[in-house]
């Protein structure tokens, strides 16, 4: 029996289940010479469709992604 979607197919859906439910991904990091360590970095995105962002909260980002207002021209 052969699969019946192609790999194109997966990609899309998996686009639009992130784009649809939202992902947050977290890493710790920390870089260390002869054990000592030396820098600390913690990361943490958010991925999800505006939509979702705006349901969760994420109404200052959508408000600061879009264009400004553009007023008239002229002096």
């Amino acid at each position: 029996m052969q699969p019946t979607r192609t790999e194109e197919h997966a990609l899309v859906e998996l686009l639009d289940v992130l784009l649809e439910r939202g992902v947050v991904i977290q890493a710790d990091i920390v870089v260390t010479v002869a054990d000592i360590p030396l820098v600390g970095i913690s990361l943490r995105a958010a991925i999800a469709g505006i939509a979702k962002m705006s349901e969760y909260g994420g109404q200052a980002w959508v408000e600061r992604s879009s264009p400004p207002d553009v007023g008239p021209q002229g002096s």
